[in-house]
């Protein structure tokens, strides 16, 4: 009887085989779509009023259903949560370089930082973390005089910085993995056309150079799946053309493959898809 019991326990992390896998996705209003689906009737309404609000009437919830099914057909026990980090208060409603570096590298520790979770703290949870940028993050300034690690200010130079020190910092935790969205991107109204060129040139950059084989960080090109190429948010895929939160019907698509590409994380240390989430 015991036998029987333990085996349907079988996890994501089969060398270990513990009994679970937990993942954290840390996102704001972008990654509110993806994760929360196709909006109803009464959340279009009520997102002429309040967009935050209206996420709280969305249909169905695809990605936790996504890995329900997962557990059900594969007898895993992986369990995915969201969190909104950081808060609108006290730390403010930012996500770019600067705010994971001041959070995650320089207020790092065992004890939160302005109420937000320190990577110490989030790697005693979760195995799997799943962290991304707002759009604004590619509205990229020319460089100043001098680059500095410290400063919010929005320039390649500053977030190669951030960047690296970040980097280093998650290598300092190689039982867990993370996994970072590229972009987003902005649709064109949004964005001018240099701050647009230098965004996809700090996210190649993170592509080929920042990006490293075989450490504990993965990507999932979310601008590329966003721009298919080119400059800014295609308008096929916005919801409206002055509006960067993709519509229902590409968040549908894409969020298969932010499954994708996080289980084949978790299963293969991502070698069997693309940076994008398509098989190879």
């Amino acid at each position: 009887m015991v036998v029987i019991i333990l085996v349907p326990l079988n996890s994501c992390r089969q060398k270990l085989k513990t009994s679970e896998m937990n993942i954290v996705f840390l996102h704001h209003s972008i990654g509110d779509v993806i994760w929360k689906g196709a909006p109803s009737f009464i959340s279009r309404a009520v997102r002429k009023i309040n967009i935050d609000l209206s996420y709280q009437f969305h249909k169905i919830k695809p990605l936790p259903l996504l890995f329900e099914k997962y557990n059900r057909k594969n007898n895993k026990n992986c369990n995915i949560s969201e969190m909104a980090f950081p808060k609108k208060s006290p730390y403010g409603w930012n996500n770019y370089p600067y705010d994971y570096y001041n959070i995650w590298v320089k207020n790092a520790g065992n004890k939160s930082f302005m109420e937000e979770p320190t990577l110490e703290m989030l790697t005693k949870k979760y195995q799997i973390i799943i962290f991304k940028h707002c759009s604004p993050v590619i509205n990229i300034n020319s460089d100043p005089d001098s680059a500095d690690i410290n400063s919010d200010y929005k320039a390649i130079s500053n977030y190669k910085l951030q960047y690296l020190a970040l980097r280093n910092k998650l290598h300092e935790f190689p039982d867990t993995k993370f996994i970072l969205f590229t972009g987003a991107a902005q649709v064109e109204a949004q964005i001018t056309n240099e701050e647009a060129q230098r965004a996809k040139a700090f996210f190649l950059w993170v592509k080929n150079e920042w990006d490293l084989p075989g450490d504990n960080i993965y990507l999932w090109d979310f601008y590329n799946l966003q721009t298919e190429g080119g400059l800014y948010f295609n308008l096929d895929y916005a919801v409206s053309e002055s509006d960067s939160h993709p519509n229902a019907d590409f968040a549908g698509r894409v969020v298969k493959l932010l499954f994708n590409r996080i289980i084949d994380v978790i299963e293969n240390n991502g070698t069997k898809t693309k940076l994008t989430g398509e098989y190879i």
